[in-house]
């Protein structure tokens, strides 16, 4: 079974982590060879490049393969895959996000590949965005869709919102998690150590936040809420991780507002986040946009409880008044009053982050997800020879 990956670019990021990890437990299965096409990684968010372009034979890089809407690139781009696919004849071509998923899957078709999965890591259409681009985007998915074999997604919300665009029949989807390895966040500690090196003393009360510095992902509204919590809760820190052209923005306003009280650590390599959420008492998810955050489970498998809103697959980790608290968008009142909540009861935090744990212990681990993906392929493959 020869297995063909396709993503746009390998930052550092939920869908790239998912995609490089499937990619690379794949390999192991007997009778399965991987390849793996992205376009160029380039921006402030990293590059995860590094852990598969030193594997022989493995990485393809397609420069033309850019992320940006361009008539001219994306022609390129389509013409090259296609031309990639007729020479290596993958069985199954899979693949990941927006520009990659449209583009790489109808290169797969036109190139005769007989299976073609694509994997929904987050919505291309919606709210966050106007009428215009999400007429575009619809009809992109739309196209692609009439080519698709079967769709992954990451959680439910995905497949409804997709079913509910036109986009495939509800036998073609199959919900799938992103695994992950679990060990580091089910073993991460309070460290006292990180904390005094951070800057936190052990009475604080440490709100933490892991995402990109980008449009959509609810920094101002944690900003909007946050000089009346320390106000309220003077022990109080927020421990901000991940990078982004916003961020500059965001650092002024805690100087003025929040002086010694908000920590940004930029980005860090993924090996050193469990730590930091370890260290976190509660992690907040504010994003309007976004498939299943890993950064959720990774909380609850840290025993962390969690305070998100309600947007996409938020919902099937974030359970309200079980593992946090579910909140509609753009509520900042009741954003600052469950945290205000959580900062004063302990034992609540501890309740929420054991029954967090235990959900995430049985849907996460990276074997499952490699598993699951691994018996769809014999499925369908099954299934044409009938």
């Amino acid at each position: 079974m020869r297995v063909a990956h396709v993503i746009t670019r390998l930052i550092v990021g939920g869908a790239q982590e998912n995609t490089i990890a499937s990619v690379l437990g794949l390999r192991e299965k007997p009778g399965v060879e991987v390849s793996l096409i992205s376009g160029p990684t380039t921006g402030p968010e990293g590059s995860l490049e590094p852990r598969v372009a030193n594997i022989p034979g493995l990485l393809t890089i397609v420069p033309e393969l850019v992320r940006p809407v361009s008539p001219w690139h994306d022609w390129l781009a389509l013409r090259k895959l296609t031309r990639l696919f007729r020479e290596t004849r993958p069985d199954i071509v899979h693949t990941h996000s927006g520009k990659a998923g449209v583009l790489g899957r109808l290169a797969a078709h036109a190139a005769g590949v007989p299976i073609i999965v694509h994997t929904i890591h987050g919505p291309s259409f919606g709210p966050f965005q106007g009428s215009l681009a999400n007429f575009a985007f619809r009809a992109a998915e739309r196209r692609a869709g009439r080519v698709t074999t079967h769709f992954v997604s990451v959680a439910n919300a995905m497949t409804e919102q997709y079913f509910a665009a036109g986009i495939g029949r509800p036998d073609q989807y199959i919900r799938i998690f992103s695994g992950f390895d679990l060990e580091p966040f089910l073993n991460a500690k309070n460290d006292p150590a990180l904390r005094a090196k951070l800057g936190i003393a052990p009475d604080d009360f440490v709100i933490g936040k892991v995402a990109r510095f980008f449009e959509n992902k609810g920094h101002d509204d944690l900003f909007a809420i946050a000089p009346t919590l320390a106000l309220t809760y003077p022990h109080l820190k927020f421990l901000l991780v991940g990078d982004g052209n916003l961020r500059p923005r965001f650092e002024r306003l805690a100087q003025q507002y929040l002086p010694g009280q908000c920590i940004f650590t930029g980005l860090v390599p993924p090996g050193e986040v469990p730590a930091l959420i370890g260290i976190m008492d509660v992690l907040v998810h504010l994003s309007r946009r976004e498939g299943l955050a890993r950064t959720l489970p990774q909380a609850l498998a840290a025993g962390k409880p969690v305070i998100a809103y309600d947007c996409d697959g938020a919902r099937e980790m974030c359970r309200d008044g079980e593992t946090g608290f579910l909140l509609k968008a753009g509520d900042t009142q009741r954003l600052m009053d469950r945290l205000e909540q959580l900062a004063f009861d302990s034992r609540l935090r501890e309740c929420f982050g054991t029954r967090g744990r235990e959900l995430v212990k049985d849907c996460f681990p990276v074997q499952r997800m490699v598993d699951d993906l691994h018996a769809l392929y014999l499925r369908l493959q099954a299934n044409r020879t009938k």
